[in-house]
């Protein structure tokens, strides 16, 4: 199976990043073939509806997206609510108007998120970005994710409780992109 995660955090002690390369490292060890692609090594311009679309950094966020059976949104929530960094990237890999050559690359994907905090209170903080994925782009969603804190980590390593939840998410994330990979439908555009 092919997966692509994204670290989408500009923080440079990002612990979003650290869960997209955990999983990374999970979904390879398991024979999976992974592509991990991170805003801070690999910036996307501000979505401006326009020029952005062409920015040669685009091209290959477009390309994991297309080519994955399944994609893992590793980001941040702040201030209750989850990191631009996520919503920008699907902004500039979403917007489809074929009268104006641009097509979504979202479109059936299977997402699981990967979420950091800094309190519980933000839990949910990510659901509103994923009805907009399963509303827009018909994309099934994990019901397991990842939340964790600062208390859910021991230096670079998740505590034992969050490791246990990361593990059950990837493999409910692999099973999902392994049902799914031969669906007879294919989705676009509709309300």
């Amino acid at each position: 199976m092919q997966f692509t995660v994204f670290s989408t955090s500009l923080s440079p002690n990002s612990r979003s990043r650290r869960l997209a390369h955990l999983s990374a490292q999970a979904l390879e060890a398991q024979g999976h073939t992974v592509t991990v692609l991170d805003l801070r090594a690999l910036p996307l311009p501000a979505f401006d509806d326009d020029q952005a679309y062409h920015h040669p950094n685009v091209a290959p966020y477009r390309e994991a997206i297309a080519t994955a059976d399944g994609v893992l949104l590793a980001l941040p929530v702040y201030n209750w609510a989850t990191g631009s960094g996520a919503k920008n990237l699907i902004e500039l890999t979403g917007s489809h108007s074929p009268e104006r050559g641009l097509s979504a690359v979202w479109f059936d994907r299977v997402v699981t998120f990967l979420v950091a905090g800094g309190l519980p209170h933000s839990y949910t903080a990510h659901h509103p970005l994923a009805l907009g994925l399963m509303t827009d782009f018909k994309c099934i969603v994990n019901p397991y994710h990842v939340y964790a804190t600062g208390d859910d980590w021991d230096g670079n390593d998740l505590r034992p409780l969050c490791a246990v939840r990361l593990g059950r998410t990837l493999s409910v994330a692999t099973e999902l992109a392994e049902h799914l990979k031969e669906r007879s439908y294919r989705s676009t555009w509709e309300i």
